[in-house]
Formats: structure tokens, C-alpha cells, sequence
């Protein structure tokens, strides 16, 4: 009778010789752990050096041709309102003193220099608050005399011509209603667009003329009535102060709210002012 080996017996030999381990298997898991190790790091690598040249692209590109600027009151109402978001293009007029970020103030003059026409949106430091943005409309080149006259604009002694073209209701940026008159002016050269009129006997309203003086440009602010501009404080702009020209408003929210808030987005976007031209 032949002998019958016991089964586990078997399940012995064979559980035996699998545990049992090489050199050249140990050298091989060394080196899959190894190429794992490297991998993640060359895909650490990778990582960061996007990320920097990311930022790299995203600095080069607010500090060399569009700055954003969001608008913080109602000086340029109806075209302007709180709460747009702009890209202001750097390259327009060249660049100064206040083009980049940090104290450039030894800078003499412009590089590349480019002048603003009548009817340009500028954003520019004024010589009385050098430290502050400010936005506003060229209506005065250098030479022109301009003055305002019964809430008519004159530029060399000629009206502006305006068209009444409705009435206007809005927030200023402390939730205020603002409601006036609007009218579309026409510049000499052609540039048309809306004005504001809150108080027909303001203080901006009849002015002396201003002889602009070479080198700076007279500005005002679209909401006639509520505008710190060239008729006031602000002055003439000296061209090295200019920053530079708004292009388009590229994202907005309703007055009060804050573009970061986007937990609010669907109730206080504005998408009808999205990538509006100016």
C-alpha cells in the first residue's frame, strides 16, 4: 500500500520555500521604494516651480501693462459705479514715478511716454495726496482754458454740447441713493459719454476759467455734483503723475458687498456690468 503524505505536511513546504527571501529580491523593493521617493519629489519640484512662475507671470503682468482698480466712491457716476472692477492699462502713457509698486520718486519724466486725450478715464496720484489713487475724466489738455458755466462745461471759450437723456438712480459707497438728471456729453474730438447732474446750483457748477498750464491736463469726475477733481483741491495733474487709462470694467458688486464675499455672488453680482469697455 503506498504511504499517504499528510496535507499539512504539504501546506509546510510550500509556505517554507515562499517566506523564504533574496538578495536580489530585497535590491529590487530597495529600489522601487528609492524611484518612489524620487518621483514625489520630482513632482514636488515641478509643483513649486509653477507656482513661481505663476506669480512671477502675475506680477510682471500688474506691474508692466494692467493694474486692477476697484472703484471706492460715486465721483464717476453713471459710467463709473461702487463696487466695478477695472483693468487700467499701464503702457498707455508710458511710465513714472507711480507706475510701479514701491517709492520710485527719483524717476524724472516718463518712459515711453504717452499723452491722454480728451475724454480718456485716468487713474493718477494728484500733487496734494500723493499717496492716494485717484480716477477721473480728461477734459482739458495742456493750453486749453476751461471752465464750467451754469453746469455747462466750456473748453476755449465753447460749450460742450450735452443732450438731456433721462433721469438716474444709484448708491453711493455708503448706501446712500443717489438720483439726478443725465446728460451725454460730447467732446471736441468726438468722445461721448454720460454725466451726472445731482444739484443744479453746486459749487462746481460756475467756476473760474483754468489755463492749464504745460505738462498737466485738467480733469473731472462724471458725477458733476460730487467730485473732488481739477475744479477743487485735486488741481492740475501733472503728466508724470499719471498711472494710467482705464480699459474695462471686468467684474462687479452691488454697493457694500466685497468681490471676495462669493458666498454672496449670486445676489450681488452685477453681470451686466462684466467686461464693459470703457
Amino acid at each position: 500500500m503506498a504511504e499517504h503524505q499528510p496535507d499539512n505536511q504539504a501546506d509546510d513546504s510550500a509556505s517554507g520555500a515562499g517566506a523564504e527571501t533574496t538578495p536580489e529580491a530585497s535590491d529590487q523593493r530597495r529600489e522601487k521604494k528609492s524611484a518612489g521617493k524620487a518621483s514625489a519629489a520630482s513632482s514636488l519640484y515641478e509643483t513649486v516651480v509653477v507656482v513661481i512662475q505663476a506669480v512671477l507671470i502675475a506680477l510682471v503682468f500688474r506691474a508692466l501693462l494692467y493694474h486692477p482698480f476697484s472703484i471706492p466712491s460715486g465721483s464717476m457716476m453713471s459710467t463709473l459705479l461702487v463696487g466695478d472692477y477695472l483693468f487700467v492699462s499701464k503702457f498707455s502713457y508710458g511710465y513714472g514715478r507711480y507706475s510701479f509698486i514701491g517709492d520710485w520718486s527719483f524717476i524724472d519724466g516718463r518712459i515711453w511716454a504717452g499723452q491722454p486725450e480728451r475724454g480718456d478715464i485716468v487713474v493718477f496720484r494728484p500733487e496734494t495726496q500723493p499717496d492716494t489713487d485717484f480716477i477721473k475724466r480728461v477734459v482739458g489738455l495742456p493750453g486749453d482754458r476751461v471752465r464750467m458755466l451754469d453746469g455747462v462745461l466750456y473748453i476755449n471759450g465753447q460749450p460742450v454740447p450735452r443732450e438731456l437723456v433721462g433721469e438716474f438712480s444709484g448708491f453711493d459707497q455708503h448706501k446712500r441713493p443717489v438720483k439726478g438728471r443725465q446728460y451725454r456729453e460730447t467732446l471736441p474730438n468726438g468722445v461721448s459719454y454720460m454725466t451726472l447732474d445731482v444739484d443744479e446750483n453746486s459749487a462746481g457748477d460756475n467756476t473760474r476759467q483754468y489755463n492749464v498750464p504745460e505738462g498737466h491736463y485738467f480733469v473731472m469726475g462724471d458725477n458733476r455734483d460730487n467730485s473732488s477733481d481739477s475744479r477743487f483741491d485735486v488741481s492740475y495733474v501733472p503728466e508724470d503723475n499719471l498711472i494710467g487709462r482705464a480699459e474695462v470694467a471686468f467684474f462687479s458688486v452691488e454697493e457694500g458687498s466685497a468681490a471676495w464675499q462669493f458666498w454672496k455672488w449670486p445676489w450681488t453680482l452685477r453681470p451686466d456690468r462684466f467686461f464693459v469697455g470703457l
